[in-house]
């Protein structure tokens, strides 16, 4: 439906203000040539952003969609970049005098500022040193969704007493959510999960080789976790990051009404 079709029917009082409300984000994205339709309400519409990822695009292509973005909401979020991105990205910046920030490790570039402040706090634990790629992919994610992100990195059960004192850490933190990203044998979530008493999120990551590599076994370890634990699919760093952020911004508002009620 169009725009001007859902406001004749409320300025008709066909319809009431919250639903052609509803209808204006469902309705809301923009066409770029025919190669794209970009959801510029999303992070309004479900708390969580869009994000652009580079993969199988041309930089021309990535940088048209990231104008969009930016000439809507003046932040944009850009994943799985290569170093040929950056150019055509600094350029677009630069036209349109934002920051840009590029996380090597997490293989994210983000231009414009993001100041949410949720009050959200998750934690990113990676097994190992190999891992911390997808790591970084979730915790830049988490900040970008207004969170506190806290992370412990190489604590893999090849040395588990490495894990307790960090873990300790993020207990005492108060994080409302933990990612925890594994590769090899995978069995790190499961471990996390029995012993913490807030949502974990396990990432299986494609480090592992011979059989079962790729992260394959990683998968099916963390799906049969005999702990309660959430799995999302392999290297998948920015789904688990969003998700936990999530959570965690839920938890937060809640205790904003908690003592609200208090006060």
């Amino acid at each position: 439906m169009e725009i001007s079709e859902i406001l004749m029917k409320f300025k008709n009082d066909e319809i009431s203000i919250k639903d052609a409300q509803l209808q204006l984000r469902l309705n809301n994205y923009e066409s770029v040539s025919d190669i794209a339709k970009v959801d510029i309400h999303r992070m309004k519409r479900v708390g969580i952003p869009e994000a652009i990822i580079a993969d199988c695009k041309t930089c021309d292509e990535v940088a048209s969609i990231a104008r969009v973005h930016l000439e809507n909401e003046r932040h944009v979020i850009i994943t799985r970049v290569h170093e040929e991105n950056y150019a055509s990205l600094r350029s677009l910046a630069e036209e349109t005098k934002s920051k840009i920030r590029w996380e090597k490790r997490a293989r994210m570039i983000i231009i414009g500022e993001n100041t949410t402040n949720s009050g959200g706090k998750i934690g990113v634990i990676s097994a190992g040193t190999a891992d911390i790629p997808v790591a970084e992919e979730a915790k830049v994610i988490g900040q970008e969704m207004g969170c506190s992100v806290s992370v412990i990195y190489d604590v893999g059960v090849a040395g588990i007493h490495r894990l307790f004192p960090e873990l300790t850490k993020l207990v005492k933190a108060g994080v409302d959510a933990i990612v925890v990203v594994a590769g090899r044998e995978g069995t790190l979530p499961t471990i996390v999960s029995g012993l913490v008493d807030v949502p974990v999120i396990g990432v299986p990551v494609s480090t592992g080789y011979g059989a079962g590599g790729n992260g394959k076994a990683a998968l099916l370890s963390m799906l049969q976790s005999c702990s309660v634990l959430t799995v999302v699919n392999i290297d998948a760093g920015f789904i688990a990051g969003a998700f936990a952020a999530r959570i965690a911004n839920l938890a937060a508002k809640n205790r904003t009404k908690e003592e609200g009620i208090q006060d």
